[in-house]
């Protein structure tokens, strides 16, 4: 089995290129607002507990399949040790059943993104940020608050790549990930 991790800023583009991948691989796209929508949706608001129990299920099943592999998107705060944390503990579910284990990480400046934060099919798949303006703020206060770009050096694992998506189109973004994984 194959998990691909595909993470980077807020709107940066991760669930678009995600879907773009899950056209041109076996791979099945689990995006994080997956689990987040719904949550949002029972409980009126963000509940971090909910999320992550909801996550470790859909992992552990799928874990247990015969499916080819996943990709799961996420923000990944380089700056706080919980982050680094939840995704040792997401690969721990993986081990088992031999999965190899991919990083790709999407970049683009902040300006790029909040125009992306309106796009249609940002929209249209995550309810909770249909209301912009208060999306917008949020994504530049997770901006001040986080560091969701790695470093030079600073991801540690062989199969890894750094993508400046600012100017390049999903599904160009997707062939670079497949083509540099052989997925």
């Amino acid at each position: 089995m194959k998990l691909l991790f595909l993470f980077g800023n807020a709107a940066v583009g991760k669930m678009t290129v995600g879907q773009e991948l899950m056209k041109i691989t076996d791979l099945r796209l689990f995006h994080n607002h997956m689990t987040i929508e719904p949550v949002i949706e029972i409980f009126g608001d963000y509940n971090t507990a909910a999320i992550n129990r909801l996550r470790q299920v859909i992992f552990e099943e799928f874990a247990k399949t015969d499916k080819y592999g996943m990709i799961f998107t996420f923000m990944w705060a380089f700056d706080c040790k919980e982050d680094w944390e939840q995704l040792e503990k997401v690969k721990k579910i993986f081990e088992p059943f031999n999965t190899q284990f991919y990083y790709a990480e999407l970049v683009a400046p902040q300006n790029v993104r909040l125009e992306r934060n309106a796009s249609e099919n940002r929209l249209k798949n995550k309810a909770s940020k249909r209301d912009i303006d208060f999306s917008n703020k949020l994504l530049i206060n997770d901006d001040k608050r986080f560091r969701c770009e790695s470093l030079d050096g600073e991801i540690p694992f062989e199969n890894y790549i750094k993508i400046d998506n600012t100017s390049l189109a999903p599904d160009v973004v997707a062939m670079q990930i497949k083509e540099r994984f052989k997925l």
